[in-house]
């Protein structure tokens, strides 16, 4: 008997309507959530000569709402139906842009930091729904692909998403770009409504309050072994990745003595590999588990993040960043994937949930902290910690590495 996940191939990805449209509305919103970042960023900087406090406001608006918005919005996103939210949270998204437009053309620019907000504690409930449209619509064996092809747009963002918010500001000026990102709002939302018509959900015997699902969405959690090993994963990447990403820039200046300008090479290194791992790990996605590419992903980091460390060359220290860049995807679509198969689609949301925030607040814990650290110890410490950090995480998976290989072990025998 022919295995069922070889007969899909990356052309039934582009024919799939649900994976069609979600990732072209998420290219759609991605131009917007770009415009929106660096344009935001270069205003505030220049109406407040550059004050500091005002710029990391930005940031709070933009990741803020992720601590206190994402387990409610995963929440209501199993509650609700999926493509309603979505559309209902990027048309609001745009509504909230065009009132910001009119307030800056007749009244304080500081309403800029609203249209940040807004969009950021919208996207915590359009997000969970979107992942939640995947388990209802999409085959088991079409979803890593599906979710490879989702983490390439990010990654190409990562490096034109700098660019077109910059030259639409310093080009068209803040009204333009912000009349472009509502744009790209109601684009992504006429969009959506080619997705086909919800379900209409079952009705339950007894009714439940919003308290009790969400203490239902922590049981589920917690109850769930390979979601709470997942927990611990994203927990440990988070802290791997805050306790460095401020102190790039140090490997630069410190280690290999040459001018900070020479850190836009390793950015540049790091999303051009992004982008090519995400497209190799679409080819390899229905060969491989998602366990053994995020094992992967993770041991990759381990040594990659020692040798950028201890470097002193930079074309080791850029070849380390490459490979980093390279299986990054494999983390991403590795968890992605791993909720989508671990997770009931009732639940779909309050795990997406539960589990982000451990990623992100592991993620700005350690951020916060790392200049002080590096101060106190030094930068080879630092690097050699997220090492050791990647490295638990990948302990945590183990198990769940295990189990797969014997699944995979049996469709074989099976098959033979």
């Amino acid at each position: 008997m022919k295995n069922a996940a070889t007969k899909f191939t990356v052309s039934d990805l582009f024919r799939h309507q649900v994976i069609r449209t979600i990732l072209l509305s998420v290219f759609l919103l991605q131009i917007g959530i770009w415009v929106r970042n660096y344009s935001i960023l270069l205003y505030v900087m220049e109406k407040t000569n550059e004050d500091p406090v005002a710029v990391s406001l930005i940031s709070v608006a933009e990741f803020a709402p992720i601590f206190l918005f994402s387990f409610i919005g995963g929440t209501f996103a199993d509650r609700w139906r999926p493509k309603r939210t979505m559309i209902w949270c990027d048309l609001l998204s745009a509504l909230s842009i065009f009132i910001v437009l009119l307030t800056l053309m007749f009244g304080s620019w500081k309403a800029i930091f609203f249209a940040t907000l807004v969009s950021s504690v919208l996207s915590q409930f359009s997000q969970p729904s979107g992942m939640k449209l995947f388990k209802l619509h999409v085959a088991e064996e079409l979803v890593q692909m599906g979710m490879s092809m989702y983490q390439t747009i990010f990654a190409v963002f990562m490096i034109l998403g700098p660019i077109i918010g910059t030259f639409i500001y310093q080009h068209y000026g803040i009204n333009m770009a912000i009349a472009i990102m509502g744009i790209a709002f109601l684009l992504s939302a006429a969009v959506l409504f080619l997705l086909p018509p919800d379900r209409t959900p079952e009705e339950q015997d007894k009714k439940t309050t919003l308290w009790q699902e969400m203490k239902e969405g922590f049981h589920y959690v917690l109850n769930n072994r390979s979601l709470t090993l997942l927990g611990g994963v994203f927990t440990a990447a988070g802290f791997a990745l805050g306790l460095t990403q401020p102190l790039a820039v140090f490997l630069i200046t410190e280690r290999l003595g040459l001018p900070k300008e020479h850190l836009q090479w390793l950015m540049a290194a790091f999303g051009s590999a992004t982008i090519l791992g995400g497209g190799l790990i679409m080819g390899l996605a229905k060969k491989t588990s998602p366990q053994l590419l995020l094992v992967i992903g993770m041991a990759v980091n381990v040594c990659g993040f020692l040798i950028m460390g201890l470097s002193t060359q930079f074309w080791l220290t850029l070849s380390a960043q490459f490979l980093c860049g390279l299986v990054m995807p494999c983390i991403h679509i590795g968890i992605n994937t791993m909720i989508l198969q671990n997770s009931e689609s009732a639940f779909i949301g309050r795990v997406n949930g539960i589990l982000t925030p451990l990623f992100m607040g592991g993620m700005v814990l350690t951020m916060s902290v790392a200049g002080w650290l590096k101060d106190a110890f030094s930068l080879v410490a630092m690097y050699g910690a997220s090492s050791v950090l990647f490295a638990i995480g990948i302990l945590f998976m183990l198990p769940l590495l295990k189990g797969s290989v014997s699944t995979t072990n049996q469709e074989i025998r099976n098959i033979n």
